[in-house]
């Protein structure tokens, strides 16, 4: 008779516990990423100039109208597309053409040109536009010194011809 009346222990199964795993999980993922946030007073404080005692207060210039940026530059959203065409083994003559359609844009630095050579053929295409990309530095050297590119293809039947977007950094 005994056998009859036992009632039955129920046992936690693994599947039972993900729920709570997860959510351990998520707030250790929230307490890391709380930790890696600056202090913001702190670096007020530390921005701040700070008085010494004794020290007379002094009239300081008016801001200027434009603020001294702070933090890393940032690049415009909207390029510049610039058209070059000519046979590749003629680098001069390319390189006279990214010169003279960029010399309105002296005294800026590029960030990131995007060249697209034109060819039916991808690869011809593609080594089109890295030969334009080659001759950037040579070009403009201060204008495309440590810009990034890169190759794409147009797939227009204009072949030796090759279109790049550059996007300068901003102020």
């Amino acid at each position: 008779m005994r056998g009859r009346f036992r009632t039955a222990r129920p046992r936690i199964r693994g599947v039972h516990l993900a729920g709570w795993l997860f959510a351990d999980m998520l707030l250790v993922l929230a307490l890391v990423a709380m930790g890696d946030q600056g202090d913001p007073v702190a670096a007020e404080r530390a921005a701040a100039p700070t008085a010494t005692p004794g020290a007379t207060a002094t009239a300081t210039a008016a801001p200027s109208a434009t603020p001294t940026p702070t933090g890393p530059r940032g690049v415009e959203h909207d390029p510049v597309t610039v058209d070059v065409s000519g046979d590749s083994s003629d680098t001069a003559g390319l390189a006279a053409q990214i010169r003279a359609a960029t010399e309105r844009y002296t005294g800026r630095q590029a960030a990131v040109v995007l060249t697209f050579g034109s060819n039916r053929d991808p690869g011809a295409g593609q080594a089109y536009a890295h030969t334009v990309n080659g001759l950037l530095a040579q070009a403009r050297p201060e204008m495309f010194r440590g810009t990034t590119t890169r190759d794409f293809i147009s797939l227009a039947d204009n072949p030796r011809h090759a279109s790049l977007e550059i996007y300068f950094y901003t102020g």
